[in-house]
């Protein structure tokens, strides 16, 4: 492995992104509808500095489509199972539009009861989660999102891939400022990360990953045909087992180990399902809640080197508005090449 190699890249604007994932969306079996969402999801991605999510998992859709997994023409429907529930079937295409099926009606059940929950299934989930949450705090709600992803990280103690890096996101709004939001895998790190750093030719962290022996090992390509792990052993095992049952047989969908390995060498998406659960704090917590949430910040900030999560996202993006989006050009030659 190459620790010292560079990756080249090209300076695109967010829109010339956009543009890119939708055409080449719509070149391999994607309609306008679908297309559209998933590179706006990529595009925003792209925007917020969060590179593994970006473009970098476009070959993966297009592997996902062209192996007919992936349905390039789904139509979402939405489902209300109760006053506080409701569920999209995602008709076996990607998240981004049965997500955007579903944001405002589970925004406008959970300001009529307090909390509401948002069921998302048969759905291909490719992408950060942080792009939901996000929007629900900018409603003035709280939330937090969560899937599972095929077997990718062994469990605490084990050697073998049985868990998802499984992650999970959270979001706070805020009265005059983005919304607070952390978005994390249960795995030491994300799987786009490893597969980044195999590209880059770069080590991982200590403790990221074991190889196929189940020894430990800092090689990212060992990782990817071995197993990652969890982060803080135990502890982010639980976290694991805990989003696996949400995203899983709560709401009607397959765990990681049902969800079998993915059969394309990018790593893409597996059928699965996706929870969201929407909270507003003037109802729970009474008209002062987001100002006591304010008083919290303020106090934490007031530590010398502390910071929000979701600030190092909001810096990307002013950085891209004004200079570009950095893009790596082995990803641009991959997308070029699917797109003609």
């Amino acid at each position: 492995m190459n620790k010292n190699a560079a990756i080249k890249s090209v300076a695109m604007t967010v829109d010339e992104i956009r543009a890119l994932a939708r055409e080449t969306l719509l070149a391999n079996g994607c309609d306008e509808a679908n297309a559209g969402a998933v590179a706006e999801n990529m595009a925003r991605a792209e925007r917020a500095g969060a590179v593994s999510h970006g473009l970098f998992r476009l070959p993966g859709h297009i592997a996902t489509l062209k192996n007919g997994r992936a349905n390039g023409k789904a139509n979402p429907t939405l489902e209300r199972l109760g006053p506080a529930t409701l569920r999209v079937h995602g008709d076996g295409g990607f998240a981004p539009l049965a997500l955007e099926r579903g944001l405002d009606p589970l925004a406008e059940a959970a300001r009529d009861m307090g909390v509401a929950v948002l069921a998302i299934v048969r759905t291909m989930h490719y992408a950060a989660l942080w792009p939901e949450t996000t929007a629900l705090a900018e409603k003035g709600l709280a939330a937090v999102a969560m899937t599972s992803s095929p077997p990718f990280m062994a469990p605490a103690g084990g050697a073998k891939p049985f868990f998802g890096t499984n992650p999970m996101a959270f979001a706070w709004p805020r009265r005059d400022a983005p919304p607070m939001v952390w978005d994390q895998a249960t795995s030491v790190t994300a799987r786009g990360e490893v597969m980044l750093h195999k590209m880059a030719g770069k080590p991982m962290p200590e403790g990221a990953g074991i190889d196929a022996d189940g020894n430990p090992t800092t090689d990212p390509d060992a990782i990817l045909t071995g197993a990652q792990l969890p982060f803080g052993g135990y502890k982010g095992n639980s976290i694991a087992l805990m989003v696996d049952l949400m995203a899983g047989p709560l709401i009607g969908e397959v765990c990681s180990y049902e969800a079998g390995p993915p059969n394309n060498t990018l790593g893409g998406p597996s059928a699965g399902g996706e929870i969201v659960i929407a909270f507003d704090p003037a109802r729970l917590g009474g008209p002062d809640a987001i100002d006591r949430g304010e008083r919290m910040f303020e106090a934490l900030l007031a530590q010398e080197g502390a910071r929000l999560p979701g600030q190092r996202r909001a810096r990307a993006r002013e950085a891209a508005d004004r200079d570009g989006v950095a893009v790596a050009e082995e990803t641009l030659e991959k997308i070029r090449a699917l797109a003609s």
